[in-house]
């Protein structure tokens, strides 16, 4: 099968718009070809002046041939500016379209797809990579049908009036296309994926350097704690510089040559001009003089045309490997689960294919029940808990609500069994209402103050300007992380899912916080099944029961009473909080 031309896909986003693209094409060549009338006049203005020197008097069309050539250029500029116009109205059409696609593929994939992609990487492809598009069909297609139309109007002009001159214009042509071609060429290709790889990379590490400032504040580092980050940047600052100098020289040569047919004008004069100036070959030169320098801009056009042209089909292929992500398969025939229940087999999972993040899970939680996931970081805590959410599928084992395997269920009805509040919460640029109505879409005022109350979030309501319509972000106001984490309960609540996973839900909040907090868990635990990922062990102890994970592994479960009496992971943990809780500044005697 043929693969489809970059062009043929752009406007395959432009449904109706892409006839004002092709009459964005037909104005620009036709403004290129108008752009070329005022040298004419230009040309019989130069000619009258040499045929009446120097009694000027006697001119009689200086006046019409130069009001014609401004005349001329004014059209010519009106034209383009209807072709822009066209071709803006197509492309924001399609570079909006595309955008959508990518949105509507992205909310069908599963949600850890984002956390393994990286959130900066996929909005810079979302965004930029379709921003790219808009460019290139808004600008650079238009201008290459008028740099398409220039050199054969140019060459019509050219070959009129001294063909010799002529022939001797188009020779830096040639040279500067040659070279032109030596630096756009296959190689440049790798060269511009490999420019937008690092700024892929930068974009993915600064926005995780962000989301990490918190803690470089709190310990006094700097960037440089951020190796990844700093990586990154020192990687694109040396393939910038390498790169730069690998097209110093085919630079620096193109530049002279499109640059240089004076060089060959003037040489060409000193030989034809031997044996005495005509008036003739004076007038042809000084023309030739005048228009020659349109070849180097229409030259410089094709060449950055050319570069655009890649930068887009490297913007394609990103925004295809976003695209080409297959979502978790859906039941033809979804089961609606029977209870709360839920039930892991020999579940494993790998995030590389390599090395297992879970080996051989076990479990049940039964309807009701709060059940608590502790151990070392890293031992497969958030990753058991994603696959209880179906954020992946495990790769061997079967997870089941009710009875039904999470598979069989349909999205949305898995949605909305399963709640989360995560560590860190997002809340939108929007206000506190809007933020926890994201629950219930279709609940009313009176629903969503009961949520924020049962939350524990009125204190926060009450020293709000607008209470709860005040906006939240930016040019709103900043809540603290607890804050932020009681807002995202209510949200929760509002939703009244029957299974709730809270996964280090208390991590940023502070004590007074936190204790607020845990009168919201206790409110929105009640009648439903809980699953709590914490490291303070004081959030677990009156769980009912507890699994100690290591290694992806569960090494110990019971009650907290059970796990303190065992002589293992969890009692260590334990009597390490304990002393932790125990810890006070020492008083100078």
């Amino acid at each position: 099968m043929k693969k489809q031309s970059n062009l043929s896909r752009l406007l395959g986003y432009a449904g109706g718009h892409k006839y004002l693209t092709y009459a964005s094409w037909i104005l620009s060549a036709v403004s290129a070809l108008m752009a070329l009338v005022p040298f004419w006049y230009i040309f019989q203005i130069i000619k009258e002046v040499l045929e009446i020197a120097p009694d000027f008097d006697k001119a009689q069309y200086m006046t019409h041939n130069g009001w014609m050539a401004v005349v001329s250029a004014i059209l010519a500029v009106l034209v383009y500016v209807a072709g822009l116009m066209c071709s803006h109205m197509a492309a924001f059409r399609i570079a909006a379209n595309i955008r959508k696609d990518a949105m509507r593929h992205i909310v069908k994939l599963p949600l850890g797809f984002v956390e393994d992609f990286g959130s900066g990487k996929l909005r810079k492809i979302v965004n930029e990579s379709s921003a790219a598009t808009e460019t290139y069909l808004a600008h650079q297609l238009p201008d290459k049908a008028g740099a398409i139309a220039t050199p054969i109007g140019l060459l019509v002009l050219l070959l009129t009036f001294d063909w010799r001159l002529g022939l001797l214009s188009l020779i830096p042509v040639v040279l500067g296309f040659l070279i032109m071609m030596s630096m756009c060429g296959p190689q440049m290709q790798q060269k511009m994926k490999e420019y937008q790889n690092a700024l892929d990379d930068m974009s993915n590490e600064a926005v995780e350097y962000i989301r990490g400032i918190p803690v470089v504040k709190t310990f006094g580092q700097t960037v440089f704690s951020f190796k990844r980050f700093k990586g990154t940047i020192d990687y694109y600052s040396k393939w910038a510089i390498a790169y730069t100098n690998d097209l110093r020289l085919p630079m620096l040569f193109y530049t002279a040559a499109i640059n240089g047919v004076f060089a060959f004008l003037i040489a060409a004069t000193l030989l034809f001009t031997r044996n005495g100036v005509t008036n003739e070959f004076l007038l042809n030169l000084i023309f030739y003089i005048i228009i020659t320098p349109v070849i180097s801009i229409t030259l410089t056009k094709i060449m950055f045309q050319s570069e655009n042209a890649m930068i887009v089909d490297d913007a394609l292929q990103r925004i295809d490997s976003v695209l080409n992500l297959e979502p978790l398969p859906e039941a033809d025939h979804p089961v609606s689960p029977k209870g709360y229940d839920l039930v892991l087999k020999n579940v494993s999972y790998s995030y590389d294919g390599q090395k297992n993040a879970l080996e051989n899970i076990s479990l049940t939680i039964k309807q009701g029940q709060t059940t608590a996931f502790v151990g070392p970081s890293g031992g497969g805590k958030t990753t058991l808990a994603n696959l209880i959410s179906r954020f992946f599928d495990p790769d061997t084992g079967s997870v089941s609500i009710g009875g039904v395997n999470i598979k069989e269920i349909s999205k949305k009805e898995l949605m909305n069994t399963i709640s989360f509040v995560f560590q860190n919460s997002h809340l939108i640029k929007a206000s506190v209402l809007e933020n926890v109505r994201i629950g219930k879409p279709n609940a009313s005022r009176a629903e969503i103050m009961h949520a924020l109350e049962a939350a524990q979030c009125m204190d926060i309501i009450e020293k709000l300007p607008d209470g709860v319509d005040t906006v939240i972000g930016t040019k709103g106001i900043y809540l603290s992380g607890g804050e932020q984490q009681r807002i995202a309960i209510a949200r929760v609540m509002l939703k009244n899912a029957p299974i709730i996973i809270l996964d280090e839900a208390t991590a940023f909040a502070d004590p007074d916080n936190e204790s607020r907090v845990q009168q919201a868990f206790s409110a929105l635990a009640k009648d439903r099944t809980v699953i709590m990922i914490a490291h303070r062990l004081s959030t677990v102890a009156n769980a009912d029961r507890i699994y100690v994970l290591k290694d992806g592994s569960i090494c110990e479960s019971g009650t907290c009473q059970e796990l303190i009496n065992q002589d293992g992971i969890f009692s260590k943990m334990w009597n390490d909080y304990r002393l932790s809780v125990q810890w006070k500044v020492a008083k100078e005697a």
